[in-house]
């Protein structure tokens, strides 16, 4: 009986290993503003090799997305955009702000309130440069996003303070 049940198993763990590689994920913009509301994921991470980064990303958008790098204020394409949309992730398209939550800071950079779903963000603790901080990265590729601070408009109070070149737009 018990070698019975060990080859069951052993059978059943090598067919869900097929399956689950032959679902691999191939991330995929989506085509409309209506898919971004949505859009069902399980947030299956996204891994790539830095090869692979850099020839999906430019350099500036690997710098930041990949490297943890700060696009300067006021010169990004979305700190100043008033459209309806979705704002998603650059390097894997996965939804991140409605613009119904963005709001003008005044500091430079597009700033949110409240995220489409909080699982859709990482945010790690960040000590660089002498600060402590909160960073914001993508839950699905792990990519710099920006950092959320506690200062924000009602009703949630923060501020997610992200780079322009982290984000790509879909327009309402």
């Amino acid at each position: 009986m018990k070698f019975i049940l060990f080859g069951f198993l052993i059978a059943f763990k090598f067919s869900c290993n097929s399956i689950k590689r032959s679902l691999s994920y191939s991330p995929q913009l989506p085509p409309t503003f209506a898919d971004t509301l949505t859009w069902k994921d399980t947030i299956q991470p996204v891994t790539k090799s830095d090869a692979e980064w850099k020839q999906l990303l430019t350099q500036e958008e690997y710098e930041v997305l990949r490297e943890k790098g700060t696009e300067r204020p006021f010169t990004g394409k979305y700190w100043n955009l008033h459209e309806e949309g979705v704002y998603i992730c650059k390097a894997c398209k996965l939804p991140l702000f409605s613009s119904e939550s963005k709001f003008e800071s005044g500091t430079g950079w597009p700033s949110f309130y409240k995220a489409i779903q909080n699982s859709h963000l990482s945010i790690l603790k960040d000590t660089s440069f002498g600060m402590i901080r909160e960073e914001v990265n993508c839950a699905r590729c792990g990519g710099h996003l920006g950092h959320v601070f506690d200062d924000g408009p009602e009703p949630t109070g923060l501020r997610y303070c992200m780079n322009s070149v982290s984000l790509d737009f879909v327009k309402k």
